[in-house]
């Protein structure tokens, strides 16, 4: 028994390694790559439509179900306390420096790393990518560059999006069901949250974004095993984005504290 399981604990730290290289090895093609013409704008805009535009609706029904929650979970806890009123600052806090980042990285590999990793791993499986090769055009600069540059640049203006209507959502049952002033809501809104949480916030979606974007790809281009073996990269993808994100998450929140209390 004792055997088996030092032998499982060392083929997943392998498998981690292994993961581990090669994305940086990915990601250091990428770097080599997008300095290199040519450069594929059109691919670029097509992915940011693909990523961004189409992920709008999902992403403003996550954010504003969570301030939504967010204000009557924090209402009716804090009116027991007389702590009504503190809701806004709670609220919009959370949403601007912690949830709207998150909660929209991981819809976002949920739905784009998913798609990444299916749609790279269908060509891999489909031999696209080696006619790619064959045809003299490297699959970074056609494949990897233009997503990881759209999720680079849509995540943080979906989080932004996001961080707003997380705020509507946070306003309606503030109103409705905490009897709040909306004008009392967005003074506590606009004196709590400053330029410095905006910034954390989104400071945080460009990591996650290439979390998303270089996970999706790296599953994708070595996909194996015909359809089977992209329905079991597709989900490596998701889990694994996820875990990063949240594991991420804690870092980079730790980082910034120490920053922030350097820097003041």
């Amino acid at each position: 028994m004792i055997h088996s399981l030092t032998f499982s604990l060392g083929n997943m730290f392998v498998q981690l390694f292994h993961f581990l290289g090669g994305v940086m090895g990915l990601f250091n093609d990428f770097v080599s790559h997008i300095r290199t013409r040519p450069f594929y704008a059109k691919l670029v805009v097509e992915q940011m439509y693909h990523i961004g535009l189409r992920s709008f609706v999902l992403v403003a029904a996550t954010a504003i179900s969570t301030g939504a929650v967010m204000s009557l979970q924090f209402g009716f806890g804090l009116e027991r306390f007389g702590g009504k009123l503190y809701v806004p600052k709670v609220v919009s806090l959370s949403l601007f420096r912690e949830l709207g980042p998150v909660f929209t990285s991981l819809m976002l590999a949920g739905r784009v790393g998913a798609g990444i990793t299916a749609e790279i791993g269908s060509m891999v499986v489909t031999q696209q990518i080696d006619a790619i090769r064959a045809l003299g055009t490297s699959p970074t600069k056609k494949i990897v560059i233009p997503r990881v540059l759209a999720t680079f640049l849509m995540l943080p203006l979906l989080t932004t999006f996001a961080n707003f209507i997380g705020l509507i959502g946070a306003l309606l049952i503030c109103v409705a069901e905490l009897k709040l002033d909306p004008f009392f809501f967005y003074q506590k809104v606009f004196t709590t949250v400053t330029l410095k949480d905006f910034v954390v916030g989104i400071s945080k979606t460009f990591f996650f974004a290439m979390f998303i974007s270089l996970v999706g790809c790296y599953y994708g281009l070595r996909t194996t095993g015909g359809t089977q073996g992209v329905g079991s990269a597709t989900t490596k993808s998701v889990v694994t984005s996820s875990i990063l994100i949240v594991i991420g998450d804690f870092f980079l929140t730790k980082l910034f504290w120490i920053f922030e209390k350097w820097t003041s």
